[in-house]
């Protein structure tokens, strides 16, 4: 498993920012696996939430991106798969938070709640912030 490379997956409403957060990942140095979509066409969050969820547990990468109109149904959709443990952010301390307390391996963003340069933020803070563990072990645990 390659700590450089990242999932990304998105719906229909979050393609242009998951086409703008994968060229941002790649300038960083990252491998970045697109899961889809790949486009603007109608197509149902679930079964990229689910993807992404898969790539996580299988290996392909530690961490990864959803992205969908609001960021709440990619996110529950990620979340149903034990192990995955999925954070909607809004901003770059809700995104340090969800890695420092949570020990998140999900970066979930709404595209039309945030912008772009917010997005990034968030996808900053994300990658760089370490789990703090201590006291948030047995409480992640928890969470399976």
């Amino acid at each position: 498993m390659s700590h450089s490379t990242i999932c990304i997956a998105s719906d229909h409403a979050g393609f242009d920012l998951k086409e703008e957060l994968k060229s941002e990942l790649t300038g960083w140095g990252y491998e970045v696996i697109d899961l889809g979509a790949h486009g603007r066409d109608s197509v149902d969050y679930p079964d990229f939430g689910d993807a992404l969820a898969q790539a996580i547990l299988s290996g392909k990468s530690e961490k990864g991106v959803a992205v969908c109109g609001s960021g709440i149904g990619i996110s529950i959709a990620a979340n149903r798969h034990r192990g995955v443990r999925a954070a909607l952010c809004h901003d770059s301390l809700t995104a340090r938070l969800s890695r420092m307390h949570n020990d998140a391996n999900v970066l979930a963003l709404g595209a039309r709640v945030i912008g772009s340069e917010t997005a990034k933020d968030c996808l900053r803070a994300f990658l760089d912030t370490e789990f703090e563990a201590g006291r948030h072990i047995a409480r992640v645990e928890k969470l399976g």
